[in-house]
């Protein structure tokens, strides 16, 4: 590849035609981001079947910037009414809901697109600069691999979600378990369907997780007495302009874990398997283990905000690592857009470089001017977005309720989908009563299918004899990690707190 097939490529990018196709993708994206139950997902869905009628780069670069929009869009209803319009964006709503209760909305909001955009740009000049040897990497990785960084990613979020690492570990079996209905990602064997062919496909992905998040969220919401005349968020009159806005002060505290988000988004996207969802959390977790004050995570710490966006933006430029060198798809959005090359006359794949070089590189160009559109964009509608959710809380969540069965209907295909969200709704709001983590069953039931297959994968590899994980060290390091992440944060985390229960039981005595 020489540097005027590179050079020829980001020209063809910095068209007025490609620019306008990029800026409208990423428009459309923000926008059905923050409409809980759409997502950029099902809009790429839609919408490439009519790319075939554009020329290869402005229909991808289209894509490529709803995709990135909807990253931006899907942690704005997360920070403003705590329900996320995509489920990487559950993290951040750990730290974003209650900083916007605190009267700091477009505070939050700011600091969920700078930090998207910096994880964002990070990702892309990784993929620019060296992606061939990250792919390399990524390849390397093989089924038991895969299911040891999956075991270390629950322990890491069973532990770090909620206050016990025994109910976290307990949403992550029911999350896991709720996977299993359906066909056997292994052998196509149907279980625990009951008779029921709509559930040969399992539960709708979007159902469970918008019943069980957003749908249970609005109902715990509108059942607060009193709450239907206030504003959804209260954005105080004459606010100081430090409650408004980021800092560049600020956003250089955060510098660090921009960075450690990025470099996990970065790492998790190349793997194949993996999506935004889990780095999200798994760099909400490092974030919250390394910090000197962990007991403000989760009260509107913006530096949760941080962790969380660098790293689920990040995967947007990761993932085309494995898909650009070996055609391989690391999320749902990665494999729809293998159906849009595919659909242009493109065969992604180790080929693709000497090929299409200009195509690539120009795709490239692409990208990054998305991210510049992106906080553009962004700083445009976060205010528009801020104003809505000011309305009365009655509209608001009337309305964002309406957008949850519309989302749901549309994505999954019927009334059956709906069934399914309002029945999670109830479990939602039953296991936030009892203190069981939401988020961390949506995760594992995410991460379930490929979990299952990495797990019958593993087996048939080890031919039953745990022994021969001795030949995969790199699985053997994660597990061991998964049982000392357990440790530390289950049975030390208890040991440190009994002197303090034991010190206020003593007071109380006298």
């Amino acid at each position: 590849m020489d540097l005027a097939t590179a050079l020829a490529g980001f020209q063809d990018a910095l068209t007025f035609y490609n620019l306008l196709f990029v800026l409208a993708g990423v428009v459309l994206g923000q926008v059905v981001g923050a409409m809980p139950g759409i997502g950029p997902i099902m809009t790429m869905a839609i919408a490439i079947p009519f790319t075939f009628v554009l020329d290869p780069l402005p229909a991808i670069g289209f894509l490529v910037g709803v995709n990135k929009g909807g990253l931006v869009g899907g942690a704005i209803p997360a920070i403003l009414i705590n329900t996320p319009g995509t489920p990487d964006a559950a993290a951040t709503a750990l730290d974003g809901h209650p900083m916007a209760q605190k009267g700091k909305p477009l505070k939050a909001l700011k600091m969920a697109l700078f930090s998207s955009v910096s994880g964002d740009t990070f990702s892309d000049l990784v993929l620019i600069t060296i992606s061939a040897p990250l792919a390399v990497i990524a390849l390397q990785m093989g089924p038991v691999e895969i299911f040891s960084v999956m075991v270390f990613a629950f322990a890491v979020i069973s532990g770090m979600i909620g206050r016990s690492v025994a109910k976290g570990i307990f949403a992550t079996a029911l999350g896991l378990f709720c996977a299993t209905v359906g066909l056997d990602p292994q052998f196509s064997t149907p279980r625990l369907i009951f008779g029921h062919i709509d559930l040969y496909n399992g539960f709708p992905i979007a159902a469970v997780a918008i019943g069980s998040l957003a749908v249970s969220e609005i109902f715990t919401r509108t059942g607060t007495p009193g709450i239907a005349g206030r504003p959804a968020v209260f954005i105080p009159k004459n606010q100081p302009a430090s409650d408004r806005g980021v800092s560049l002060k600020e956003f250089l505290s955060c510098k660090m874990i921009l960075l450690r988000g990025a470099l996990i988004g970065t790492t998790i996207g190349a793997i194949p398997g993996m999506g935004s969802t889990a780095a999200a959390f798994m760099s909400y977790a490092s974030a919250k283990q390394s910090s000197d004050q962990p007991e403000t995570f989760g009260k509107g710490n913006i530096k949760g905000i941080a962790a969380t966006e660098s790293a689920n933006s990040s995967v947007a430029g990761a993932d085309f690592i494995p898909l650009l060198t070996l055609g391989l798809p690391g999320s749902a959005s990665a494999a729809l857009l293998i159906s849009a090359f595919l659909i242009q006359g493109i065969q992604p794949g180790p080929l693709l470089f000497e090929e299409q070089g200009q195509l690539i590189y120009g795709l490239f160009g692409a990208m990054v001017m998305a991210n510049a559109m992106n906080l553009f964009a962004g700083l445009f509608g976060l205010r528009m977005w801020a104003r809505i959710a000011a309305a009365p809380s009655s509209i608001v969540f009337a309305t964002a309720l309406v957008l949850c069965f519309t989302g749901v209907y549309l994505s999954s295909g019927g009334y059956f989908a709906v069934v399914v969200m309002l029945m999670f709704a109830v479990l939602g709001l039953v296991m936030t009563a009892l203190g069981y983590p939401v988020v961390v069953f949506i995760i594992a039931f995410f991460l379930g299918p490929r979990f299952e297959l990495s797990l019958g994968q593993t087996a048939t590899i080890l031919r039953g004899d745990v022994t021969r994980l001795t030949n995969h060290p790199v699985a053997l390091a994660f597990l061991a990690l998964s049982l000392f992440v357990v440790y530390w944060l289950g049975v030390r985390g208890r040991k440190q707190t009994n002197p303090s229960v034991v010190k206020s039981l003593k007071e109380a005595s006298k």
